[in-house]
């Protein structure tokens, strides 16, 4: 039975220092920058060197300020600690699971996952801050509570592999719904977060109980584009007519956004940063995080898009001459109003990006007449000479 031995407790941990002093520490500084220079650009070895450079130079400012009584910095396992300087709040150490009273106890919070403790709990702490997992590997666990049950953890805690039991004997063993472990007490508070598989798979948004660590990753998360749903749950748009209206929205945003770009007036009002809170709405349209569902399934998500959608179509459409130079005239009826590639009642060739009207195209052919035009010149241009027929 493992008892937890084979874990090694002994070693020392990622992010704390051997360099005692500044001189070294200055030298360690220099060899992680000469280090990153010559690792390949973009590589994850340069990745983690560079990691290390920031938690040297924020040991050397610890080490710089030896007036006070308790530095203002720590680095510990890759968090930044924080020294907080409020008396009157009171938190809860994540470490001890007690009270920190701020008016008579030094505190400190990890700038990156905000992990609180008191200042004598700091060299115990032996979890790593969750922001440099988010950074490495930005992905949830898309199976709903995959549980594999208490024996397959020898009856430990899930993180600090202290004894539990459902019975409570000697810790009662809590579940956490995102990762389908189970932990102590201490690693899990009961606290309630939205669980990202119940999301693209139920729709069901009803917060459940999670540890600690995962409720962290999971805030940490939350404004992060990494679900494709077409890819994990494209029957979701079947049955979630939200998603449809806000799917088109942004597909027609993405045909705006040329426009943008290529306007001095546009680039000048700076339209795009509408959307600075969602910078992936004007890269694609595939990409959703777990806060844009969650708007969507209480409605701001629809109403602040279609305020933007109208913003944008109005400087096109109307504001601008410059855009409205760029709109296009129905090539097989050739009449009504210059049409846009955005507007509800036209059809947009795949091919040439044409634009038509929507009743013009599909009452005549559902072949461009632009690209048939092209193609019949290509033809005549390739095409080989008959035979002489004086010979």
């Amino acid at each position: 039975m493992d008892l937890g031995l084979s874990e090694d407790h002994f070693s020392r941990p990622v992010g704390l220092f051997l360099a005692s002093d500044i001189q070294q520490l200055r030298q360690a500084i220099e060899e992680c920058k000469q280090v990153i220079l010559e690792l390949p650009e973009h590589s994850e070895k340069q990745k983690d060197a560079v990691v290390r450079l920031i938690h040297l130079r924020l040991k050397l400012q610890e080490l710089k300020d030896p007036n006070e009584d308790e530095p203002n910095i720590r680095v510990l396992l890759e968090h930044r600690f924080y020294k907080e300087k409020s008396k009157s709040v009171k938190q809860t150490c994540d470490k001890c699971n007690t009270i920190i009273w701020g008016l008579i106890q030094t505190w400190y919070t990890c700038t990156g996952c905000y992990y609180r403790c008191h200042s004598k709990c700091l060299n115990l702490i032996s979890k790593p801050c969750v922001r440099s997992k988010v950074s490495h590997q930005a992905e949830y666990e898309l199976n709903i509570c995959p549980e594999t049950g208490l024996d397959s953890q020898d009856y430990r805690c899930a993180e600090c592999r202290a004894p539990i039991s459902l019975r409570g004997v000697p810790s009662e063993a809590r579940q956490c719904d995102y990762t389908g472990q189970y932990y102590c007490s201490h690693c899990h508070w009961n606290d309630l977060a939205i669980i990202p598989a119940r999301v693209v798979h139920n729709w069901d948004f009803e917060p459940r109980k999670v540890s600690r660590c995962s409720m962290r990753y999971l805030a940490l998360m939350v404004s992060r584009p990494v679900l494709r749903l077409r890819e994990i749950n494209p029957l979701l748009f079947n049955y979630v007519e939200e998603l449809v209206e806000i799917r088109k929205l942004r597909q027609d945003i993405l045909l705006m956004k040329p426009y943008f770009i290529t306007c001095k007036e546009a680039m000048e009002a700076r339209l795009l940063l509408q959307l600075q809170d969602r910078q992936h709405f004007v890269e694609n349209d595939e990409m959703y995080s777990v806060q844009d569902l969650l708007d969507a399934h209480t409605g701001r998500l629809s109403c602040s898009l279609t305020e933007t959608h109208t913003l944008f179509a109005k400087h096109i459409k109307l504001d601008c001459e410059r855009c409205q130079a760029k709109g296009f005239v129905c090539e097989l009826c050739r009449e009504g109003d210059v049409l846009f590639p955005f507007d509800s009642h036209t059809s947009v060739c795949t091919e040439c990006s044409a634009v038509f009207h929507r009743d013009c195209y599909y009452d005549n052919s559902t072949t461009c007449p632009k690209c048939a035009r092209l193609t019949l010149r290509k033809q005549s241009l390739f095409q080989e000479p008959g035979p002489d027929v004086d010979a």
